[in-house]
């Protein structure tokens, strides 16, 4: 009867939800590096060096890794429960019994000690399954916090490039402000010695002071977002409140370096359910079948095996010797007859979570194929405007070297220099702005992959 009951209280095994997926990748994306470092693809060994700070300090990355170790630790004990329990007990004690009671006797002592050693077994005999599917809910669990932990490790290090390559544009940028703040100083030192000797208006001086004036009034927000940025990445990476105050960050010079190489079309889009948070909400969802199993068996009887090896005397120099020796065994079986619904509410409990880590699987999976197509288009995009951009600045480049020809041959006005001068200065800003963003999308691409 037994037997029949544990079959009747067996759910289905556990299988991964059947996923409509296409069948190809679309569109072109970044080739992975090796094993999974793909932020080599940059070629920048001061980037390389910072991601791997962050691993070692990351507050973020230390909280995962130690979820993974409580749950390895969850795992141990779920699998404890289905070997034996063997403990020593000893104990030692001093009774005194009325001698006003009906059990009193003549020539029997009142007063009486005992001592006691025995070695206890119990086991519980497994036969509906509850103690392996709590084994395998707490398998799942722990394979879904080593998931967590790789996904806290994708997006840091996408983070720590994002942060890493806005510092590099932000120097660029204040060095370039810095620059034409220099040379627009010691055009305007020029101009003011032309209007003292007369060769210029006092109007044409205002203006050269006006966008001297604009262009130094460019560099303070500039200089603010770079330390911001700096404390930001700081903390990303893990340093002490010493560390972000007082260190700062080395970053390499820029350069112009597109890295967007491609790898073939027709790739299966299967891998990307190896994408950490996938990994995550499908182990949970196998976690939550288990659970179910767990409840479900709750409702069948309990066999459990007991027993004891041991000694007992009077005295304690016949403890070990003699007639001493004790032995029980004993088989208990617990049947739940009425609990007031509560096991039956567990049961639709565990089979309500399962709805919704079913759910929130599917939700992911459709989230993680939008954030792939998005992140695709960001980074051929992203990869156009930063051509659009260069071929702008080279233009204004022009436009401002024939600009001041023209001026210096009295065919054009100062006001047409200022304008070419800030127009460059603006596209040049763009240009790098521009390369930035595509930086950032190439990690983000590769985040969205799954790294």
């Amino acid at each position: 009867m037994l037997l029949f009951l544990a079959g009747c209280s067996t759910i289905s095994p556990y299988q991964p939800p059947a996923v409509d997926l296409p069948q190809t990748w679309q569109a072109t994306a970044p080739r992975s590096a090796e094993e999974g470092r793909w932020w080599k693809i940059y070629g920048d060994p001061a980037l390389d060096a910072l991601i791997d700070e962050s691993f070692k300090t990351n507050a973020d990355l230390v909280i995962a890794a130690a979820r993974v170790d409580e749950a390895r630790a969850v795992l141990g004990e779920a699998n404890s429960f289905l070997w034996p329990t063997l403990d020593a007990q000893a104990g030692a004690s001093r009774s005194r019994l009325s001698k006003k009671t009906a059990t009193a006797f003549p020539g029997f002592p009142s007063e009486f000690n005992d001592y006691r050693a025995t070695l206890n077994v119990s086991y519980e005999i497994d036969v509906f399954g509850r103690l392996r599917a709590g084994r395998d809910a707490a398998r799942a669990e722990l394979e879904a916090s080593e998931a967590s932990r790789e996904a806290v490790r994708i997006a840091l290090a996408a983070q720590v490039a994002k942060s890493y390559y806005a510092m590099q544009a932000l120097d660029q940028e204040v060095a370039l402000t810095r620059e034409t703040v220099r040379l627009r100083e010691e055009a305007l030192e020029l101009q003011r010695k032309r209007f003292r000797g007369g060769v210029i208006s006092e109007f044409e001086l205002r203006q050269l002071e006006a966008e001297t004036a604009t262009v130094r009034a460019q560099l303070p927000p500039l200089e603010q977002a770079r330390e911001t940025e700096e404390a930001a990445l700081s903390v990303l990476l893990g340093r002490t409140p010493r560390e972000v105050m007082e260190a700062t960050v080395k970053v390499a010079p820029g350069e112009v370096k597109l890295s967007a190489p491609v790898v073939p079309e027709g790739m299966p889009s299967e891998l990307l359910l190896r994408r950490p948070d996938l990994v995550v909400a499908e182990r949970q969802l196998a976690a939550s079948h288990a659970q179910i199993a767990v409840a479900r068996a709750e409702m069948f009887p309990s066999i459990a095996l007991t027993g004891y090896l041991g000694r007992e005397s009077a005295e304690l120099d016949n403890l070990f010797i003699g007639p001493a020796g004790i032995a029980n065994i004993a088989l208990g079986l617990t049947q739940p007859i009425f609990a007031a619904g509560r096991l039956q509410a567990r049961t639709e409990q565990a089979e309500a979570r399962e709805r919704q880590a079913l759910a929130q699987y599917q939700q992911a999976i459709r989230n993680a194929f939008g954030e792939v197509r998005s992140a695709l288009a960001v980074q051929a995009r992203s990869r156009e405007s930063f051509d659009a951009q260069s071929v702008r600045e080279q233009a204004l480049a022009d436009t401002a070297r024939l600009a001041r020809l023209r001026y210096v041959n009295g065919l054009a006005s100062q006001l047409d220099v200022i304008d070419a001068a800030r127009n460059l200065l603006a596209a040049r800003i763009a240009r790098i702005e521009a390369l930035r963003q595509h930086r950032a999308a190439i990690a983000d691409l590769f985040r969205a992959l799954g790294g």
